[in-house]
């Protein structure tokens, strides 16, 4: 006589995981601007924050790559990685970082977050992708919201000109990264290829600090806490969250969440520092996440939001 035992039914997951997993990785990377300006008020230059920034997060990143111990990338994927890093991240961060340093966060974030057009449109230059009508409305939105953004007055910031270049600047070297990124195999482990990426850019702006001088010691020891803040909070922690959101909802939803992550920015900075968005910049961001909504989708699929592809 045989015994059969009745399987145990698997455990569904709550049905609001995914959707809070996706959420605290758009506030964590939100949360950037204000951790990077009370470090800028500590005495902490932009490049200094992200030498810190990028060999903290690497440094968790490799810890986390020695206990799963996932395979060995190939020699390419090793080097495009390490590449994306040591040139895209780095001049990324560094574009968007400093333009906090000259508008406010809210404008930033959302000037950044032209980016999913640009990459539609780099898409179809390419020829990877055809203009569409769901693409060709992201580009429209994305044009209108930036129009929007930059002409309707009361913008503040003590360098407008030049924080406005910077955070667009941010946004067109973010699709450039995107565009190269998703040559890498599909399959290749997250967390291994984010330690290379920011070991890269940690390199790369060592290296800028030391042959210009601007290495900046904070005046305070709050300037280090805020950071490994920016580091944990606004890196590791967000990216790991993502990753998980992105197998609990699907790509699909995880992209539409992301476009959280200016509000929190415009939050916050308004919160911590009075900083405001008028009527007309806040229906130019309605318009630039109406975009990202419609670029997320490519052909029944959908890209990877920026934060699971590393940020």
């Amino acid at each position: 006589m045989t015994t059969v035992l009745a399987e145990r039914p698997a455990v569904l997951p709550h049905p609001l995981r995914g959707p809070a997993l996706c959420l605290s990785a758009a506030t964590g990377f939100g949360l950037a601007a204000v951790f990077a300006e009370q470090s800028h008020r500590a005495g902490v230059g932009v490049e200094t924050m992200l030498v810190v920034r990028f060999a903290v997060a690497a440094v968790v990143f490799w810890g986390i790559v020695a206990r799963r111990r996932p395979a060995r990338p190939a020699r390419p994927v090793l080097l495009t990685s390490l590449g994306l890093g040591a040139v895209g991240y780095a001049a990324q961060s560094a574009l968007y970082f400093s333009a906090l340093t000259r508008i406010g966060g809210g404008l930033a974030a959302l000037l950044l977050y032209t980016y999913p057009a640009l990459v539609a449109l780099l898409a179809v230059a390419l020829g990877r992708e055809r203009l569409d009508g769901r693409r060709g409305a992201a580009l429209a939105c994305s044009a209108a919201g930036l129009v929007l953004l930059l002409s309707s007055g009361g913008l503040g910031g003590t360098d407008l000109a030049g924080g406005i270049a910077l955070a667009l600047g941010a946004a067109g070297v973010y699709a450039l990264y995107l565009t190269v990124a998703d040559t890498l195999p599909h399959g290749a482990d997250l967390f291994l290829t984010s330690a290379i990426v920011c070991t890269g850019a940690a390199l790369s702006l060592s290296a800028w600090c030391l042959a210009t001088g601007s290495v900046d010691v904070p005046s305070r020891a709050s300037g280090w806490l805020w950071m490994i803040l920016l580091a944990i909070v606004s890196t590791v922690i967000p990216i790991v969250c993502m990753f998980a959101g992105v197998r609990a909802v699907g790509a699909p939803t995880a992209a539409i969440l992301s476009g959280a992550e200016p509000v929190v920015t415009a939050a916050s900075t308004a919160l911590v520092y009075g900083d405001r968005l008028g009527p007309g910049q806040l229906l130019g961001g309605l318009a630039v996440l109406a975009a990202v909504v419609l670029s997320s989708r490519r052909g029944g699929q959908t890209a990877a939001p920026r934060s699971a592809t590393t940020r």
